[in-house]
């Protein structure tokens, strides 16, 4: 069952596979990870950008062994890759691979980046040199470039400069307002981590597992705070009220209800990365997601 169409500029679907991890399924050594979730429906497989200067041959490799699925980076950091390093690899994935490439790009964070000063002033520049150096080449349009944002001048930035925006590490809340900020045009797509784990105790130890790192990025937990949580729920890994809300975990059908919440919050589209395995890509999980996903969400026309 398709999600959705590819035509034109890349078309990402209601549901998405967000992933950075190992693309071998350790249980399937010969499996073509990324030609499954093709064929499970997915819309779209985002994977970071990593911190390597240029545009990783990753996301190539991804389009060669799929044929119409869109694939994204989420995010390529803007203080290491500079617009002369990327446009000549997104016009050759234009090339080969039309309209299917949408290019991610996110200011980071201080902690993890030197020298971090003025991101949304620096995002402004790199988008005017991005467009005055690949002017008409539509491998960097603003139709083929979507922004990692989480404040009001961010996601305002991304629906004027870029196709929508990329927020992580959000609640559900998160999605509702940033459709207010955007208004009804723009790509909204949000990811969503989930952990496949019925037993409260074990879901949210795996969570706070994945959590740990995010919280210690000002970035992310200032954000949180607009939406009512503070210091003690940023602590030990997140209370469980934060962990609950970032974090879907359950069947894959409890999973599907939040990924449909983020769509009645005003997503278009939500990329789904599922946590806790760190040797391999779970790809039965994703299966089972698949599953659920087309159950509660349906083919759309």
């Amino acid at each position: 069952m398709r999600w959705g169409p590819v035509a034109g500029p890349p078309v990402p679907g209601p549901v998405g596979v967000w992933w950075s991890g190992s693309w071998k399924a350790e249980s399937e050594p010969g499996l073509d990870v990324a030609a499954e979730l093709e064929r499970l429906g997915f819309g779209a497989i985002w994977s970071s950008g990593g911190f390597d200067p240029g545009l990783s041959s990753r996301f190539g490799r991804l389009l060669a062994s799929t044929s119409s699925i869109v694939v994204a980076s989420g995010i390529v950091n803007i203080w290491k890759s500079s617009p002369g390093q990327l446009v000549p690899s997104a016009v050759d994935l234009e090339a080969r691979f039309p309209g299917r490439f949408l290019l991610g790009l996110g200011a980071s964070h201080a902690p993890i980046v030197e020298n971090y000063a003025r991101p949304y002033g620096h995002m402004v520049e790199y988008l005017d040199t991005l467009d005055a150096g690949g002017a008409g080449d539509p491998s960097v349009s603003k139709e083929r470039r979507v922004l990692a944002a989480l404040g009001p001048r961010m996601l305002e930035l991304a629906a004027v400069r870029a196709r929508g925006a990329h927020p992580y590490f959000v609640p559900v809340e998160h999605s509702a307002r940033a459709r207010k900020v955007m208004g009804p045009g723009p790509l909204l797509a949000p990811e969503v981590a989930v952990v496949l784990e019925g037993d409260p105790a074990k879901a949210r130890a795996v969570a706070r597992g994945y959590m740990n790192l995010y919280l210690t990025l000002p970035n992310y937990t200032n954000n949180l705070r607009n939406f009512g949580f503070d210091d003690d729920d940023f602590a030990h890994g997140g209370s469980d009220r934060l962990v609950d809300a970032i974090v879907a975990w359950g069947d894959a059908r409890t999973v599907a209800t939040r990924v449909v919440e983020h769509h009645q919050a005003g997503a278009d589209h939500v990329c789904v990365q599922v946590v806790g395995h760190h040797n391999g890509f779970p790809i039965q999980d994703y299966r089972s997601l698949a599953e659920a996903l087309a159950e509660n969400l349906g083919s759309p026309r």
